[in-house]
């Protein structure tokens, strides 16, 4: 299963409510979503930038889960960039067999 750092902004172009009852709901739904998704498992980590119009989330799934999850909250919030994270332990086991391989062919 793969691993995500997702970096969202919101839509500064949506309909957004301007009463802050309407604020409420849209936030009440949105926080929804999120919670529903870490009780999944998807979502690890979740929290907001204190400028108020964008945050982060750590999700593990499947590239298609990460298209699914960024429009379970269009057109309120975009997700701004979305990388795929290599694990200390993978990330070992890369770059040992790539300069094993580098010494190997250096020796020939």
């Amino acid at each position: 299963m793969a691993k995500f750092l997702i970096l969202w902004r919101l839509n500064p172009l949506s309909p957004f409510p301007t009463d802050p009852s309407g604020r409420l709901e849209l936030n009440e739904k949105l926080w929804a979503i999120v919670d529903g998704l870490i009780k999944k498992g998807m979502v690890k980590d979740y929290g907001i930038f204190p400028d108020g119009a964008s945050g982060y989330c750590t999700a593990e799934g499947e590239t298609a889960d990460i298209l699914n999850y960024a429009f379970m909250f269009s057109p309120y919030v975009v997700l701004a960039e979305v990388h795929d994270i290599i694990s200390l332990e993978k990330q070992k086991e890369i770059l040992r067999a790539l300069c094993k391989a580098q010494i190997a062919a250096a020796k020939k």
